[in-house]
Parts: C-alpha cells; structure tokens; sequence
C-alpha cells in the first residue's frame, strides 16, 4: 500500500517504523519544519520523525503551510492510497480527503473520551484507572470521526504522563498496523463514536501551577498527570519549584494548604486539604532535576 505518513514527535515513530518494516511503501513523511532550540536556542532541530525518515532513507516534506497549491499539488502526484496521521497538525479538507482511503488517525484515547491535544495528561489529571488507543477516519471536526479500532490500557495510580505515553507507544503502533492491514484487505469497518464526549485541551505553563488547597488525591494527579512536560509548578524560597513526582500522603494536619513540612534531611512535603504531597524529584529555578536527598542537600536553609 501506497502511503503517506503524518507526524512529529517521538510518540509518531513506532508507528511509521512499523508500517516501514512491514512492507508499505511509504512514498513521503510530512512533519513539522525544523526549529530553533538547544543552548541559547541557536541549534536547529529536527523532529523525531523527520530523524527516522532520513536514517531509513525516507522521502520528507516539511510545508508551512499545509494549503500551499505547490504542497497540495505535489501530495496529489504521489497518489497515495492512504494517510496515516500521527501527533500531527490539524489538516485541511484538501489534504485529508485526497487519498481513495481517506486518512487514518491514532489518538491517545478510548474515543470519544478526551478528544484535543492532551489526552495523555488530562486522562491522570483526572485520575482514570483506565484508556487506551483509537484508529478512526478523519474528518473535519477534530477527533469526531468514524472508529476503526480501540485498544484499552491501565494506568497504574503513580503513573505519570511520561511513563503512560512510553507505554501507550507500541500499543499505538500495532493498533494502526493492524488497521492499515484490515483496510488493505477490505474487513476494516468504521462505526460512529458512541458516549458522551469529553475533552483534553492543550495545557500551558501559565495553567500547570499546583493549587495545593484541594485533597491530596488530586493535587497527586495533577503533578503526575504533568510529569516530565510541561511540568506542574510551585513557589519555592521566592524560586519556581518543577515538581516531576510525589506520594500521597492522606493524614489529619492543622497546616495551611501550600506549607511545606520538611526535616531537611529525609522528607520534603507539602500541605493539601486532608494530607500532604512528599516530593521525591523535584527542579528549583536554576537547578537541575534532583531527587529528594540531593535536592535537600543543595538547598540553603
């Protein structure tokens, strides 16, 4: 089968390895342009996908903008008989309706749960036991179209974003092979999403600052569901406070919500509504990412 793949992070490249290696053809890899980043932010970077593409010998395209008549033409000289999307930009109708197959997309969720940017995160924010994986047709409402396949997976109550994304990699990889396969035989059938929606917006610095006034399950959520990126936040000795992972600790206290309790040698936790968050690693302004016995090593009491 004739394929173009769509995608840019490290969570796309599973998935166009494992079509590479099974056979398809993949006639082009369109990912985000390269950046700026590194030290002093005077490296450009490339993708994780467009990595991939050119250690395996993969034709890249890199469009601006995904209207451009030369982009759309050339999509069309291609003639792909399908689109596989992957942790990719919202595409437009010309471009998602060219192939005869349509598009295929992976999401992070058990659709139509967590429809957005974020299923990953919101999914523990919100302390599910539960998610998974789908493979639907795409249309032009974001995240509403036709499911071919799903694919469940458990989040373990410490879990972070970071280890569930790692997780969920190669689950999402297999998913999609399988539903390439089911569509190039001709049994693959899409069926409607069914269930209330939900949603998982796009999370910013700006929002990721831990309120502490709340039970200690949820603040627990909140810094995992965060973890490594873009990383709940706290004040700290008049510094910004990067907190990656906690325990939780559910225990009567007289303590003001936000006040931390340390011995400075052993714990460093911080007060919620009906309990404590012990912080096990943690970055101050500044610093590296330490965990808890360097952490309190280094500070200045």
């Amino acid at each position: 089968m004739r394929i173009i793949f769509m995608g840019t992070p490290e969570f796309a490249v599973p998935t166009l390895d494992l079509l590479h290696q099974n056979g398809h053809e993949i006639v082009a890899v369109i990912t985000a342009t390269d950046k700026y980043g590194g030290r002093n932010h005077k490296k450009l970077i490339e993708s994780a996908v467009k990595k991939y593409a050119k250690t395996h010998h993969l034709p890249v395209l890199q469009p601006k903008n995904l209207k451009d008549p030369e982009f759309v033409e050339h999509l069309r000289k291609l003639k792909a008989d399908l689109q596989v999307v992957v942790a990719f930009r919202m595409l437009p109708e010309v471009v998602w309706d060219m192939p005869p197959m349509g598009t295929l997309n992976l999401h992070g969720s058990l659709l139509p749960k967590y429809r957005g940017a974020a299923p990953i995160n919101w999914a523990i924010i919100n302390g599910e036991v539960e998610t998974g994986l789908t493979t639907f047709k795409l249309k032009h409402v974001i995240d509403t179209g036709d499911m071919y396949f799903q694919a469940k997976v458990l989040i373990d109550e410490n879990m972070t974003a970071g280890e569930l994304h790692d997780l969920m990699m190669p689950i999402g990889a297999q998913l999609v092979l399988q539903t390439v396969k089911a569509l190039e035989n001709g049994s693959a059938q899409a069926v409607p999403q069914q269930g209330t929606p939900s949603h998982a917006p796009k999370i910013f610095h700006q929002t990721s600052e831990i309120n502490f006034d709340a039970p200690t399950e949820k603040v627990h959520n909140f810094i995992r569901g965060l973890s490594p990126y873009p990383t709940a936040w706290t004040q700290y000795q008049d510094k910004k406070l990067k907190v990656f992972l906690t325990e939780k600790e559910i225990v009567e206290h007289e303590l003001a919500p936000g006040t931390v309790d340390t011995d400075r040698k052993s714990f460093f936790r911080i007060a919620t509504q009906d309990g404590f968050v012990r912080l096990l690693e943690m970055q101050l302004q500044g610093r590296k990412r330490l965990a808890l016995k360097d952490f309190l090593n280094g500070l200045k009491w």
